[in-house]
């Protein structure tokens, strides 16, 4: 077998230096003359299976792809859910074989690095898309790309992590006899998984605004370099987060112009409510952005009336000690002819003077509000 392009190994060492640049990277500086960077070699598998329908369910997992186990539901009049946690070639390559699934889908689930998009190739459908998660520790934006093929009966997903995912909710629903998911067929539960991604990318944005607005309070109250940073931050997460949900609204924009027969007409109504709630993330997405650009502005502003209250504060000591200077100057001169250096008392009516001139000088200011 030939050794894919060792790209990989770089690739993980700029995640492992600086995480964010390599995700902008692959978001912000794809090159699709190149094309796509090839998936890592997942070592452990997991593959769950259910097969229901009105009155039955079968819920089955397999574990270090044993594919065999699949095809025995996907020939019955049941709809097939399988779902595939850690991605393999081996395993890829034989389920799109044995279910007729085109090379080039294939060659999409095998990729990383790309845009959302859907594509209608023979008899399947297939799209692509990021299930994101926020990570509380570091306040940043993680993700994973998800693809999904629709078939006749059955829908296939693949994920990168088998450690977590959103669809939880929809395994519970299977789970319920005269569900409506379980009375509908596999453009349905295509529908299902779409919603419940594009609704995860709201609890998303949630976080981000919890986060502007804590960044907006401390920015009022201390604005340092400390601060400047959080906020570079936060703006670069919400700017990868708007590049990658953007083209998702093209995504379900496919399904609802598309005119398959594996799409029922009755479940065009949900795609377009999928295609709204996405509208409406890419907007939130949007007035964040805004906000966090007001913040930024916010903190510059800040930071400019901390500056003026020092240059104010050193005006004022510049103009108090100013006087006192010059006097001290005129008596400092060397000159043997001055008669006042001879005064008995003249040191102690010198400091007075200085120290009278002073506090009229802070009286004045003070009524004239300066500081």
């Amino acid at each position: 077998m030939v050794k894919p392009n060792r790209i990989l190994p770089i690739h993980d060492v700029l995640e492992t230096l600086n995480p964010f640049k390599a995700r902008k990277q692959r978001l912000m500086n794809y090159n699709p003359v190149t094309g796509p960077l090839t998936r890592k070699q997942t070592v452990c598998e997991k593959i769950s299976i259910f097969s229901y329908r009105n009155g039955h369910c079968e819920e089955e997992t397999v574990m270090g792809g044993d594919v065999e186990a699949i095809f025995k539901h996907i020939d019955t009049q049941n709809t097939v859910w399988i779902n595939v946690d850690g991605i393999n070639k081996e395993t890829v390559h034989d389920i799109c074989m044995r279910l007729d699934i085109h090379i080039l889908l294939e060659d999409d689930i095998m990729s990383v690095g790309q845009r959302a998009k859907m594509d209608e190739i023979g008899e399947h459908l297939f799209c692509l898309l990021p299930m994101m998660y926020f990570n509380l520790n570091t306040c940043t934006i993680e993700q994973e790309q998800v693809s999904i093929v629709l078939g006749k009966n059955f829908v296939i997903s693949f994920q990168e992590d088998a450690e977590r995912d959103v669809f939880n909710h929809i395994r519970d629903k299977i789970r319920i006899n005269n569900s409506r998911i379980r009375s509908a067929g596999a453009d349905y539960l295509c529908y299902s998984l779409l919603d419940v991604i594009v609704d995860s990318y709201y609890s998303i944005i949630e976080k981000l605004g919890e986060r502007i607005e804590l960044m907006e309070d401390a920015v009022q109250h201390q604005a340092n370099t400390r601060a400047q940073a959080r906020i570079n931050l936060l703006r670069k997460e919400l700017l990868l987060f708007k590049r990658a949900i953007a083209p998702v609204r093209e995504l379900i924009n496919g399904f609802l112009k598309s005119d398959s027969d594996l799409l029922e007409e009755r479940t065009t109504k949900y795609f377009k409510d999928v295609h709204d709630h996405i509208i409406q993330a890419n907007d939130l997405a949007e007035n964040y952005r805004d906000v966090i650009l007001t913040v930024q502005d916010l903190y510059h502003t800040q930071l400019n009336l901390k500056m003026n209250e020092i240059m104010k504060v050193l005006a004022v000591v510049t103009t108090l000690m100013a006087p006192l200077t010059f006097i001290a100057g005129i008596y400092g001169m060397n000159f043997d002819n001055m008669p006042e250096l001879h005064t008995k008392n003249g040191y102690y009516f010198t400091m007075l003077f200085m120290l009278i001139m002073l506090i009229a000088m802070v009286i004045f200011f003070k009524k004239k509000k300066w500081f």
